[in-house]
């Protein structure tokens, strides 16, 4: 797999034409077109297309595959995929991601019969997008500019963004809704507004601006929970705690209950993929390199800061690291207490993973999946310590000395 980044997302939807006028789709996106969805279907997509390659699939085939069967009903708190009851609801919600995909030109789209058929066009670009929300909160962004400037009605956008006005609001909503009726095949403003909020706000977040809450012009800045289907409380845990308040107190007062579901979830895809990383590049080699274990095969992925209590980077690459099983179950989690994390091999974990991540990003041919700037939000929520995220860009030797001082 080739690791995209920003750059190819933007230069994937500025060769392409959008132009509603011209195309008639009214399904360019949809109410359940957030970044979440966006990235549990692609990755279902994903996943199934492994095991059917080239196959044409149907959203149907998907949803009821036993990979979406396992996550998706417990991670957005639905009824079971293959209740009866829920028919409708799960056809829409991998319907529209699917359709804004195809749109979008990250798959192809047939008619047979009534039935939409897919197929993967673009494997690269649904790779990106299935492996986290923040791919797909950036992809959303691109491609709506894309399509308000290829459509001819983003300076309408811009204006109200320039202005956030309770009139420069209303403009936009009504220049969108008539736009949307007389270009599409949707002819009632109620389904035009529900469809609004979803291109409204993901700009609004990109620019840390008022968007849209109830159909009104939000008394604030929309944040990032605010774009997501499934809402909960600990996405922004970080941003909102106050600084003299510990995480385990702020987590009682504002009662911080992570979804189970998405926490495992979010948690093995990213095992998945720092598993895959360090087969193809490191030969699948513990990272921890002591005398002991030089070349030892790394079979388990291992949480520095532990997913229990951590769960706002549970999904962080940078906070799992390769290790044998020796490593994990004798020296990380003493006596096989996974429950217990030994602080001495955590800071030699972090060194480790420190060394992991400066090899990577200095290595050009390499899938670039760490930062250095997620890694130091790591360190700061794990270890407490704002000074991590002073630290500057790609100051490794600050940073494990920082370490050090933390465990010293």
């Amino acid at each position: 797999m080739i690791w995209l980044t920003d750059f190819d997302v933007e230069a994937f939807v500025n060769i392409r034409n959008y132009d509603i006028r011209a195309s008639g789709n009214a399904r360019w996106i949809d109410q359940k077109c957030t970044a979440d969805v966006v990235t549990i279907v692609a990755d279902c997509i994903s996943v199934y297309t492994a095991t059917h390659p080239g196959k044409d699939f149907t959203s149907k085939d998907v949803w009821l595959a036993q990979y979406a069967i396992d996550n998706v009903a417990a991670i957005f708190k639905k009824p079971g995929l293959t209740s009866a009851k829920a028919k409708n609801e799960y056809n829409k919600f991998f319907q529209q991601p699917m359709e804004l995909l195809s749109y979008a030109g990250v798959l192809t789209k047939r008619k047979v019969g009534q039935r939409n058929v897919y197929n993967v066009a673009e494997p690269e670009m649904l790779a990106y997008l299935s492996l986290r929300e923040r791919n797909s909160l950036t992809f959303l962004q691109l491609y709506i500019q894309k399509v308000l400037a290829d459509s001819g009605i983003k300076a309408e956008f811009d204006a109200f963004f320039a202005k956030q006005t309770k009139q420069a609001y209303q403009s936009v909503k009504t220049t969108f809704e008539q736009f949307t009726i007389i270009h599409t095949k949707i002819n009632n403003k109620v389904e035009c507004r529900r469809i609004f909020i979803k291109v409204l706000n993901p700009l609004a977040y990109l620019l840390d601006s008022k968007g849209s809450v109830g159909g009104r012009l939000s008394k604030n800045k929309i944040t990032y929970d605010m774009l997501m289907y499934n809402r909960d409380n600990f996405r922004d845990f970080g941003n909102q705690k106050p600084k003299d308040m510990t995480r385990k107190e702020y987590a009682a007062v504002a009662n911080i209950q992570p979804s189970p579901g998405l926490t495992a979830y979010m948690s093995q895809k990213a095992k998945r993929v720092v598993r895959e990383f360090n087969d193809k590049y490191r030969s699948g080699l513990t990272e921890v390199q002591d005398l002991n274990h030089l070349m030892d095969k790394a079979v388990h992925i291992h949480h520095i800061f532990p997913e229990a209590d951590y769960n706002e980077i549970c999904a962080h690459y940078e906070n799992l690291i390769a290790l044998t099983p020796t490593q994990h179950l004798s020296y990380a989690h003493p006596n096989g207490h996974t429950q217990k994390v030994d602080p001495s091999y955590q800071n030699i974990c972090l060194i480790a993973k420190a060394g992991s991540i400066e090899e990577t990003l200095l290595d050009s041919s390499r899938d670039q999946i760490y930062e250095f700037g997620r890694f130091m939000h790591v360190l700061r929520v794990g270890l407490e310590d704002e000074y991590f995220e002073t630290i500057p860009d790609r100051d490794f030797a600050a940073a494990v000395t920082a370490i050090n001082l933390a465990f010293a």
